[in-house]
């Protein structure tokens, strides 16, 4: 079994900035690939962003504002969020598509952390 654990989440005034981060463990051999979800009330849950290999994308709500991360030997991954608009209020979710040492590939989700960004 493989956890993701999320945290950092909270309450941040318009303009402010918060870190995300999400810590794998379990029977993981390796993290291919992490995204960052988001769901606000009343929406659809949507991709903020991910990181595979060397290469990171965002969605363009977020472009120059989230920036991704990892720590390979943790098995974490990070998301930097700078410049916070109340728009921004949503639960976070990470996203791990992991191969574990059972040879199995999972897609592995996290709990949820809840950003709120106040007016």
């Amino acid at each position: 079994q493989v956890q993701l654990v999320e945290s950092g989440g909270g309450l941040v005034q318009a303009g402010g900035s918060l870190r995300l981060s999400c810590a794998a463990s379990g029977s993981i051999f390796s993290i291919n690939a992490w995204g960052w979800y988001r769901q606000a009330p009343g929406k659809q849950r949507e991709l903020v962003g991910s990181i595979s290999g060397g290469t990171t994308n965002y969605a363009d709500s977020v472009k120059g504002r989230f920036t991704i991360s990892r720590d390979n030997g943790k098995n974490t991954v990070y998301l930097q969020m700078n410049s916070l608009k109340p728009e921004d209020t949503a639960v976070y979710y990470c996203n791990a598509d992991v191969l574990s040492r059972n040879w199995r590939n999972e897609d592995c989700w996290g709990q949820g952390t809840q950003v709120t960004v106040s007016s």
